[in-house]
């Protein structure tokens, strides 16, 4: 089974908008899906390119499903959503 990957945006207005808090993730998670899921902080997602997309920081990607105003407990659900269908 392929890991699932969640990449969490750390860009200057997703990292401002909290997306350093859902890197914390990693320790609620790591230790429950250690061997199902891969979390990679990485620079930019390049999702908010247009100004009206900014309300909606921080993005994560989880897989390819892009997650929108992410907290740690929507991406939780998108992520234990996805191990489920697999």
């Amino acid at each position: 089974m392929e890991k699932i990957k969640v990449k969490i945006c750390q860009g200057t207005t997703c990292f401002v908008m909290g997306g350093e808090v859902i890197k914390s993730i990693h320790d609620t998670l790591v230790e429950k899906y250690a061997d199902k899921i891969e979390i990679v902080p990485v620079r930019c997602l390049e999702v908010c390119h247009d100004a009206d997309s900014f309300s909606q920081a921080p993005y994560v990607y989880v897989n390819d499903e892009v997650v929108s105003a992410a907290t740690v407990d929507k991406v939780i659900s998108v992520i234990e959503s996805k191990l489920k269908n697999e």
